[in-house]
């Protein structure tokens, strides 16, 4: 049984990465055969369990050994055939294979994951069990001292939790970055036969997958936080709102919920005191704009997910018109450690306005592609450099986008800029719930605006018409631009649009909309007259503007003819061959298998 340090006492203690990252990859055959091989050699002193998202997703399927007094050894793109050599080498004889490991050059030593430069400026609180627990057994959660946040919480008074919560200077994880022990205080004073707590887990933002990893990989730290902040405003009833298409996190929470009730953690007198309270799931469909509360109250009350004006706020008349407070996944997860902690534990890391960590879910143009928690305070450079690896091929960075569709562009000019909630709307950008897509010089910036505001278009409810019919505009004006169709005049509209749209919209989908738009506009301006003037697009991506031409080197080899699909390569062997550009559909297949690089683009 694994201890409070996470390891097995009398022996190996295998870990499976089995979070939605790690099972696409083919983490479910991994598992398997470990399972099977160990008992088929009938090793007894081996303890193999599925796990949530151990980070690392670039490296997926892992396997992680843990062995009491010796390093963690950590596999890295396991197959079967792997994991069958790692029971009979490993686990059997104690021979650990080096060239399976994430140092794959390590030969006297195995290397410890934590050792390694992705770890090294982490810091997991909200993350420390996930790649480590079994998050679908409730023991092990309370081996790493779970639910003792929840038993202290309930031998104090809901005005001493708050008190606490609110010396914590904890913000809000889900964007807006607002202090949450204040706004569980507007909620605590209002007098009411009935108040609820929501966690809010509709992650919606391409490329964010923080809120789904955390659910999959320690669901029992969001029923805890829940049950903490329920006791301190007076709410018996709960409600998690999650995607529907988030399964596994589904199925972890039910399993979760029905183990906590078994222990009586959950229900009635929970730990035998006079508190009540039970939490049910309810699915969205998917709908971006239900990541605004009160959009996604509607939606818990069967109304179409629309935003309501604000006031009232939730914390006064929010779902069925009942003192509500909403906090999202992040948020939650921080309270139960901050509660066994104190709040000066958590304000000892991160910065004074902004204590604590972030986790992100780093993505895009990046080596280690991930799920990463570090201190608030870091630098975006060491994000990026020192965690991320830098972008790949040794591409030079151009730039990352914050806070997804809602954020912005932060350039190679502020990468020192540390990282809080502040610094990064000061940039043009926002904190988000933690989405960080990464940008190399390949990457167009008019086209990556139009691709966030082509998801924000279709995420609109709807019910504002900056929002509704402005966002469509700014598309139609991107989609000239990235075309090679627009003016300058088209420009300064586009511009002119952004800033209105931003100051007139009825919620935080259409006020954060221009974002992408705006951030980009400022500091790629270049690209925009590229596209507008020239007809160019510098980076080469926006395929209308584009032309492949075949060069003297060619040879007449023929295979740029057979490569391409619509048959606008025309010419005889040993001959130089011609493009139709008429014909031509831009798709570089010829480019692609030319051997000879006889193929060019501008």
């Amino acid at each position: 049984m694994i201890n409070a340090n996470g390891l097995n006492n009398e022996g190996y203690r295998v870990v499976v990465g089995m979070a939605t990252c790690g099972i696409s990859a083919g983490a479910k055959p991994v598992l398997e055969t470990l399972q099977k091989e160990t008992e088929a050699k009938g090793l007894k002193n081996v303890e193999i369990k599925p796990t949530g998202c151990i980070g690392m997703c670039t490296y997926e399927p892992i396997v992680e050994i843990f062995e009491p007094g010796k390093k963690k050894v950590t596999y890295i793109h396991v197959d079967a055939d792997k994991a069958a050599r790692i029971v009979s080498e490993h686990l059997a004889k104690g021979q650990a294979l080096p060239e399976y490991t994430v140092d794959t050059t390590a030969t006297d030593e195995m290397k410890n994951i934590n050792d390694l430069q992705f770890y090294a400026k982490q810091k997991r609180v909200v993350l420390r069990n996930c790649g480590l627990i079994n998050p679908e057994d409730i023991e092990e959660y309370i081996a790493v001292g779970g639910y003792e946040g929840l038993k202290k919480a309930l031998s104090m008074t809901p005005a001493e939790v708050i008190d606490v919560i609110k010396a914590s200077g904890l913000r809000g994880r889900g964007g807006g970055g607002f202090p949450t022990g204040q706004k569980w205080s507007f909620a605590a004073v209002n007098e009411a036969d009935q108040k609820y707590i929501i966690c809010n887990a509709d992650e919606g933002d391409p490329g964010a997958f923080m809120d789904r990893s955390l659910l999959e990989g320690d669901p029992h730290a969001i029923l805890e936080a829940m049950a903490i902040g329920g006791y301190a405003i007076g709410a018996t009833k709960g409600f998690i709102y999650v995607r529907a298409e988030y399964p596994i996190a589904v199925k972890r929470l039910k399993i979760a919920i029905d183990q906590a009730k078994a222990k009586n953690y959950m229900g009635a007198k929970i730990f035998n005191s006079n508190f009540d309270f039970d939490i049910e799931i309810r699915l969205g469909a998917g709908a971006f704009v239900c990541g605004e509360e009160t959009a996604l109250i509607a939606s818990i009350e069967g109304e179409r997910g629309m935003s309501r004006n604000k006031p009232p706020f939730p914390a006064n008349k929010g779902l069925w018109g009942k003192p509500t407070i909403i906090n999202n996944v992040e948020t939650l997860a921080n309270i139960p450690q901050i509660m066994v902690n104190g709040a000066d534990w958590f304000k000892s890391f991160g910065t004074e306005k902004s204590p604590g960590t972030k986790v992100f879910a780093l993505a895009g143009k990046i080596n280690n592609g991930g799920l990463v928690e570090v201190p608030m305070g870091i630098t975006l450079r060491e994000v990026i450099y020192d965690v991320g690896g830098g972008c790949p091929n040794d591409r030079a960075f151009k730039a990352v986008q914050t806070g997804g569709p809602s954020g912005g562009c932060i350039t190679t000019a502020s990468l020192e800029t540390p990282i809080d909630f502040d610094n990064l709307v000061a940039l043009g950008s926002m904190m988000g719930s933690g989405g960080m897509v990464v940008m190399d010089e390949d990457n167009c910036m008019p086209d990556i605006a139009r691709f966030f505001l082509d998801f924000t278009v279709d995420e609109s409810c709807g019910k504002c018409t900056p929002c509704r019919e402005g966002t469509k505009r700014m598309l139609e004006l991107l989609d000239k631009i990235t075309t090679g169709k627009a003016t300058q005049q088209d420009l300064n509209t586009l511009g002119d649009l952004a800033e209105n749209i931003k100051l007139t919209s009825l919620c935080g989908l259409g006020q954060t909309a221009p974002n992408p738009v705006l951030s980009t506009m400022k500091h790629f301006r270049d690209e925009y007259d590229a596209h507008v003037n020239e007809q160019k697009c510098p980076a080469g991506v926006c395929t209308a503007l584009l032309n492949y031409f075949i060069t003297e080197k060619c040879i007449g080899c023929t295979k740029c003819a057979k490569s391409c699909p619509t048959n606008a390569i025309t010419g005889t062997v040993k001959e130089r061959h011609v493009i139709d550009q008429d014909k031509c559909i831009k798709c570089g297949a010829c480019m692609t298998d030319c051997k000879f690089d006889a193929i060019i683009r501008k």
